[in-house]
């Protein structure tokens, strides 16, 4: 568990704000007293909210990333959740890739672009990783490949910048209800309510953060395993 991360007055930036859990995000921080929430997105965005900055950012190119990094003066909390998920079969090099350039590149890309503002205000990052980058579900491999590494990225993260006093979360998401999952019939959560989730398990210092009924109950069972205490004893190496 970290210290965690209150939201009230803080400056977010939130990836994918348009729709899904991205917009449910945007919502929830307004409503938790945000100073100032910059929604990155593909196309143009407006908002009601004056709190609201929109920023034209695709997480695969780096001339639009390195452009919101100049506009972003200050920076406390950065909330990677855009992503893509394709349904594949791993015979397709090409979906491979995509998911990797969109949901681990992308991450990995933001997050280098905008550490100097984290740094300076001792702030925190969280990727919306997903539930199967613990166990991938066979129709989109090429999306839980990716979703692992960025977990993995996500864990190397937290140890190698502890020392700067920056924070990183993970959100392993289970299903939930958004243009992602729309198809499949089984249980889901709705968007609004992994939103609220996530944000209690940033403030509450969750380093892994399970947002809705399917994930929540491996939520002690992880923190009190052999693999969370393995990835602690590797962080003192560089601690």
């Amino acid at each position: 568990m970290s210290q965690g991360t209150t939201i009230e007055n803080k400056t977010i930036l939130i990836t994918g704000g348009n729709r899904g859990i991205g917009k449910s995000l945007v919502d929830e921080a307004l409503r938790r007293g945000a100073k100032r929430v910059y929604v990155g997105t593909r196309q143009p965005l407006v908002h009601s909210d004056e709190r609201v900055v929109p920023l034209i950012l695709d997480i695969t190119y780096a001339a639009q990333i390195q452009a919101a990094a100049n506009l972003v003066e200050d920076l406390d909390l950065l909330i990677n959740n855009a992503g893509v998920a394709l349904y594949d079969d791993l015979s397709d090099r090409e979906a491979i890739e995509k998911s990797l350039n969109v949901n681990f590149y992308g991450p990995y890309d933001v997050t280098r672009a905008f550490l100097p503002q984290l740094v300076r205000s001792k702030g925190a990052i969280v990727n919306n990783v997903s539930i199967m980058a613990l166990a991938p579900f066979p129709m989109t491999p090429a999306y839980a490949l990716s979703k692992a590494a960025t977990f993995n990225l996500t864990q190397s993260l937290r140890a190698l910048l502890a020392k700067q006093d920056i924070s990183v979360y993970a959100i392993l998401t289970g299903p939930t209800d958004t243009d992602m999952t729309k198809g499949f019939e089984i249980p889901k959560t709705s968007p609004d309510s992994v939103a609220k989730a996530i944000f209690e398990g940033i403030v509450n210092g969750e380093e892994e953060i399970f947002p809705d009924p399917m994930t929540a109950p491996l939520a002690d069972g992880w923190r009190s395993g052999a693999i969370k205490a393995m990835e602690q004893q590797n962080a003192l190496f560089v601690q």
